[in-house]
């Protein structure tokens, strides 16, 4: 049991002997595990937020727009391509299976006017079903109805920060049964909806209408055909249908919609919540990664710097170390000792480091950004310092246990 102890007993003695140096040694360990665990925590409560507020939108809606999609799944063209039409989207509600509600949506911006106030708003022109399919609700009022989609009637469900910014000196509530201005067309507000979030949805900075008042207003194109245009279409299935199989239905009926052969690409793309998830966490992976590779440097400067100081620790008990090779130590004692020494610096700087960066995180996340501290990041970041240790204190463990006992024992 002696002689399992006497290695790390005579490495303790080593650090303590010299405090100043011993803390200086780590601070490099000490920023560079605290920086790991903040920049990692931040990027994995990103994801987490975001794919969060993803799923609150339902995992049984798909989103079909237009465009061909690439590698990966990602479509090429956004907001180019013109393929989509409110055909499509009766199509789908009528022949596809498990389908319960379909949404086609076109959108427009619009400078939005009410007295002094105005600001430059992205329009939407939709049907009844949004509402449900994007999980909305309204803080007042209501939304509007199929009568008003019907008889194109000229009313508006508004997002807060547009009523906030419409109507600045009164309660969002009051919004409802105002008259603002959408280019040259008047609109009657009649809803407010409720505050979604940035990250989450654009419902907050959007006016809603009916999507046959923005055609009738002139948002809306038709095709060579005389077809509406429409942006995209979202499509709610069934809680248990299995996505995959509505996907596949809908591209089949799509394709045959505009003519598109086996073999030729799709002129448009249906994606679901899992898919969006999926892509979103690949990216955000490969962000946390680079985050904590970026952070990672300075683990490697303080790697370096505790390497340096062993040379010099070295040195300066060159005839320390003689005088224990002349009274029996053998090599791998030497060895070990002066390892462990280093291993103890870093490991001690890990420890030290988890503790700053997880309060690092606990500040950040509660007044700039959502973090999510994982018990792999602390192990991770633990066991880099440690391997740091390993790789660093090899080479003046090493040389430390390759010294002449004679020679070693001369040195002034």
């Amino acid at each position: 049991m002696k002689k399992i102890f006497e290695p790390l007993v005579s490495a303790w003695n080593g650090i303590a002997g010299h405090k100043l140096r011993s803390v200086l040694t780590i601070l490099g360990v000490v920023i560079g595990v605290a920086s790991v665990i903040a920049l990692m925590s931040v990027g994995k409560g990103t994801t987490a937020s975001v794919v969060s507020s993803i799923q609150t939108l339902g995992a049984n809606v798909l989103t079909v727009s237009p465009g061909t999609s690439t590698s990966g799944g990602v479509r090429g063209g956004f907001g180019s391509a013109s393929t989509l039409t409110l055909a499509d989207a009766t199509a789908i509600e009528e022949q596809v299976a498990n389908v319960t509600a379909v949404a086609p949506y076109s959108t427009k911006f619009y400078q939005a006017i009410y007295g002094d106030e105005n600001l430059y708003a992205q329009t939407i022109g939709t049907t009844v079903s949004y509402l449900e399919i994007k999980k909305l609700t309204l803080s007042s009022g209501d939304f509007f109805t199929d009568y008003d989609y019907e008889h194109k009637t000229k009313v508006a469900v508004i997002g807060t920060n547009v009523a906030e910014t419409l109507f600045p000196d009164s309660d969002t509530a009051n919004a409802v049964g105002q008259t603002i201005r959408l280019g040259s067309y008047k609109f009657e507000i009649i809803g407010v909806l409720t505050e979604k979030g940035s990250s989450t949805s654009s419902s907050d900075d959007a006016i809603i209408i009916p999507l046959t008042t923005l055609q009738q207003i002139g948002g809306i194109t038709r095709n060579t055909s005389g077809e509406v245009v429409i942006s995209s279409i979202s499509v709610m299935i069934t809680e248990n249908a299995d996505s995959s199989v509505a996907k596949a239905d809908i591209t089949t009926l799509l394709e045959q919609q505009h003519g598109i052969v086996t073999g030729d690409d799709d002129d448009f793309t249906v994606t679901s919540m899992e898919d969006i998830i999926d892509q979103l966490s690949e990216v955000s992976s490969y962000m946390t990664i680079l985050l904590g590779a970026i952070a990672g440097i300075s683990l490697l400067v303080g790697g370096i710097g505790v390497m340096n100081i062993m040379l010099v620790s070295v040195i300066e008990r060159t005839r320390e170390i003689g005088v224990r090779k002349a009274l029996g130590a053998k090599e791998r004692d030497i060895w070990s000792q002066f390892l462990i020494e280093a291993v103890l610096l870093t490991f001690t700087g890990g420890v030290i480091g988890v503790g700053i960066g997880c309060g690092a995180s606990v500040i950040v996340g509660n007044l700039l950004t959502t973090t999510q501290i994982t018990t792999d990041i602390i192990i991770l970041a633990v066991s880099v310092s440690i391997a740091i240790g390993l790789f660093f204190g090899f080479y003046p463990a090493w040389q430390a246990s390759r010294l002449n006992p004679i020679e070693a024992l001369r040195h002034e």
